[in-house]
C-alpha cells in the first residue's frame, strides 16, 4: 500500500533516494517511512511521527531518520549481515557512522536509518507490548535512541533507556513492557 506524504522536506529533498511513503517534518527534523512489506497494513505516518516526537524530545536540532519497513526475510538477511545474528529480529537502527551534521549544501543531515519488520512486531506483540499498535510505536522508540547512542548492554544503560522509551509510550497512550520494579 502506498502512503502519501503528509508534507514536504524542509530547505531540502531527500538525496539519492527515492521518494517516502510517509513523512513527518518539524523545523528542520524529519522522519521519512518506506513501506517495502505487505504482510502488514501499517500507519507509517503515525510511526514517522513518533519518530519526529522522539527526535524532538531528546533535543535534536535538525536531522533526518529514514525508517524501513520490511519483510521477514530481509530482516533475517540484514540481522546475519550486520549484527552477526541467526533469524529475524524486529528492529534494526544503523547510526551514520560518519559526522551527520556536516551534511552538504545544506541538506538535512542523515542521522541514521532503522530498519522495522512488521511481522515480527505482530508476532511478539500480544506477550511484549499488548497490542500491535504498541508495540510498533516502541520499536520506533528503541530505534530512535539507538540511532542517538542509548544502548542496553550493561544494566545501568538498560534502566536509561527504558526510562526514556516508558517517557515516550506514556505521551502516545501506551504503556511500556517493562515495568520498574522488573528492571532494577
Amino acid at each position: 500500500m502506498t502512503h502519501q506524504p503528509d508534507a514536504e522536506l524542509p530547505d531540502a529533498e531527500l538525496p539519492d533516494a527515492e521518494l517516502p511513503d510517509a513523512l513527518h517534518t518539524e523545523g528542520r527534523l524529519c522522519v521519512a517511512g518506506f513501506d517495502a512489506q505487505d504482510d502488514h497494513l501499517v500507519s507509517l505516518d503515525v510511526l514517522c511521527r513518533i519518530g519526529v516526537a522522539v527526535l524532538v524530545g531528546e533535543a535534536v536540532g535538525e536531522g533526518r531518520v529514514d525508517l524501513h519497513l520490511v519483510d521477514q526475510d530481509t530482516i533475517t538477511d540484514l540481522n546475519a549481515e550486520h549484527m552477526g545474528g541467526a533469524g529475524p529480529t524486529d528492529v534494526l537502527s544503523f547510526p551514520l557512522d560518519e559526522d551527520p551534521f556536516d551534511a552538504p549544501n545544506d541538506a538535512l543531515p542523515l542521522v541514521g536509518d532503522i530498519v522495522l519488520c512488521p511481522v515480527i512486531a505482530h508476532h511478539q506483540a500480544a506477550e511484549h507490548a499488548g497490542t500491535f499498535d504498541a508495540e510498533l510505536a516502541l520499536l520506533v522508540v528503541h530505534g530512535v535512541l539507538h540511532l542517538l547512542g542509548h544502548d542496553h548492554a550493561e544494566p545501568q544503560e538498560t534502566l536509561i533507556m527504558q526510562a526514556r522509551e516508558r517517557h515516550y509510550l506514556a505521551g502516545i497512550g501506551h504503556h511500556h513492557p517493562v515495568r520498574v520494579a522488573e528492571s532494577e
